[in-house]
């Protein structure tokens, strides 16, 4: 990889990965450091970066497992096989809870990419909860295009959805079939 497919390639997800390190250690210089450190380190190995499929999804791992050789770093050892359980499971949780943020953040962004219409059925339907009769008093369509309409929206958000996270990694499955 020459200088400049690193900088086009690797450098535009360095704000992702300050958030994401941001969000995990709840420490801005700490997180910043960190991106720098996965900077250095994807620098250091730019010929074997022409192999790596998805960079962003690469650099992300980097970046999460860096975040949690700190926090490890940092904590106290547990003193027996419980407390190292829980330790661990807290870690995955919050893990988890990032992901589920970002891919909030992602399905929001699609939805707002929807004609106005099927926004409107989506929204209505999902995030307020009405029913399909409240829906058509209010939009006064009937019953089986706010049907249509809304199946048409979930659909596309999914299939777009999927095409954002297709790295084809278990996480990923396991994140859209618990989101869809």
């Amino acid at each position: 990889m020459v200088d400049s497919d690193f900088k086009t390639k690797v450098l535009p997800v360095s704000k992702k990965l300050l958030r994401f390190a941001v969000r995990f250690l709840k420490d801005e210089d700490e997180a910043k450091d960190v991106v720098q450190d996965v900077f250095l380190k994807l620098w250091q190995k730019k010929e074997e970066l022409e192999q790596i499929e998805n960079m962003e999804a690469f650099a992300m791992r980097m970046t999460r497992n860096r975040c949690l050789d700190i926090l490890r770093a940092n904590k106290v050892v547990p003193i027996d096989a419980e407390t190292d359980r829980k330790m661990k499971q807290e870690t995955i949780d919050v893990h988890s809870q990032i992901e589920l943020n970002e891919a909030a953040g992602q399905i929001k962004t699609l939805i707002e990419q929807l004609p106005d219409l099927q926004q409107k059925v989506m929204h209505l339907r999902d995030i307020e909860q009405l029913e399909y009769e409240e829906i058509a008093e209010r939009t006064g369509l009937q019953v089986n295009a706010i049907r249509v309409n809304l199946s048409r929206a979930r659909k596309k958000v999914r299939d777009e959805f999927l095409k954002l996270n297709s790295n084809g990694n278990e996480r990923s499955k396991i994140l859209t079939a618990t989101l869809f």
